[in-house]
């Protein structure tokens, strides 16, 4: 079993923790060492693991594995291979799909065929990213969200929770598509899109 440490003490941090563990009951993979906080904490612990202090004390940890939760800066100066995907056990992943270093996937969600997901990409629970899906770097996918199949969504984008988007379609860097939205065309970059179908409500 390899030493992991998970970088955040937000609720999602502590989700990621069980995650672990059920990781763990289906095949014993990682010996999860704490979480580092985004900055020093008067508390010892945070979901029954140690906090092990802020991100200067990685180095006293150089060959534990990484993975943050979804609110930890992005800006970090830490070595991407040393950066792992947490995917739980109830999820399908197509053996064809790719996906970068740092990852979440929560139980019950789906990847398809050739679908790729850049660095830190982080799906809650539920949610179906088709086949041939893009998804860039940071991404955040809330839960029962469902993307067709050959959707491409630029960097640091928002997928509210149970959006949908038709296929084929491009979501446009930085933009947020807001809960229960149903996208039915291209979106352009930072705009704020909402309804069925989704309009643009404002600039981001």
């Amino acid at each position: 079993m390899e030493d992991l440490i998970i970088l955040g003490t937000g609720v999602h941090a502590g989700e990621m923790a069980y995650m672990v563990e059920r990781i763990n009951q289906a095949k014993p993979t990682w010996n999860l060492l704490g979480h580092i906080s985004k900055k020093p904490q008067s508390e010892d612990f945070f979901a029954g693991n140690p906090i092990l202090g802020d991100i200067a004390e990685l180095k006293h940890y150089p060959s534990a594995r990484l993975v943050c939760d979804n609110v930890f800066p992005k800006d970090i100066a830490l070595p991407g291979e040393r950066f792992i995907s947490l995917v739980d056990p109830s999820c399908y992943v197509h053996p064809s799909a790719q996906m970068g270093p740092g990852c979440v996937i929560y139980p019950n969600c789906f990847v398809g065929l050739n679908a790729i997901l850049g660095w830190r990409v982080f799906v809650l629970s539920g949610s179906i990213i088709n086949h041939d899906d893009h998804l860039e770097d940071n991404v955040i996918v809330c839960s029962n969200v469902s993307l067709a199949g050959y959707v491409h969504v630029e960097k640091d984008v928002y997928l509210g929770q149970a959006c949908t988007v038709r296929q084929s379609l491009r979501i446009g860097q930085k933009s947020l598509i807001g809960m229960g939205s149903v996208v039915v065309k291209d979106v352009p970059q930072n705009c704020v899109m909402v309804g069925n179908p989704a309009r643009k409500l404002r600039d981001k």
